[in-house]
């Protein structure tokens, strides 16, 4: 089965994907460790963390995040995109471990691997993607209706 080559640009849209929802969310992270707790009480409070440095750089990453993965499934099936989101969770892993220090348990880093693991087994299964469909011209529609009464 030949796999559809992607173009360097296909290739950037999918590395943005796999890094934006990751440093975006280390950076809501790094970024709430220094405000106080929120509460639906004092919503003044959540809109002043909008404007607190690494949360505001986490929101545009992850409007980054969602602008690459909107732009990816508009070319590719969601089995082909979705590894690009996956890998993600080995990039949070590690930027918790050592950037922000958190302590990663064996259970956790063994759940990531076998989500990684599982995902890359939905990747190798058939996808769309191979063969983009192209939309019909005015006449097709009647074509490819006789194809099928055959």
């Amino acid at each position: 089965m030949s796999h559809h080559k992607l173009k360097p640009r296909q290739y950037l849209i999918l590395g943005l994907v796999s890094l934006c929802a990751p440093l975006g969310d280390t950076c809501l992270s790094r970024g709430m460790t220094t405000m106080p707790a929120i509460t639906l009480s004092h919503p003044g409070s959540l809109i002043a963390g909008v404007f607190t440095p690494w949360i505001a750089i986490g929101i545009a990453l992850l409007i980054g995040f969602f602008a690459s993965y909107l732009t990816a499934l508009s070319w590719a099936d969601l089995t082909y995109v979705l590894p690009a989101t996956a890998f993600g969770n080995v990039i949070v892993a590690l930027l918790a471990k050592f950037w922000l220090h958190d302590t990663i348990s064996p259970a956790r880093w063994a759940g990531i691997l076998l989500i990684t693991i599982g995902v890359g087994f939905v990747a190798q299964g058939p996808s769309l993607t191979e063969h983009p469909a192209k939309p019909l011209t005015a006449s097709e529609p009647a074509l490819v209706e006789e194809e099928h009464a055959r």
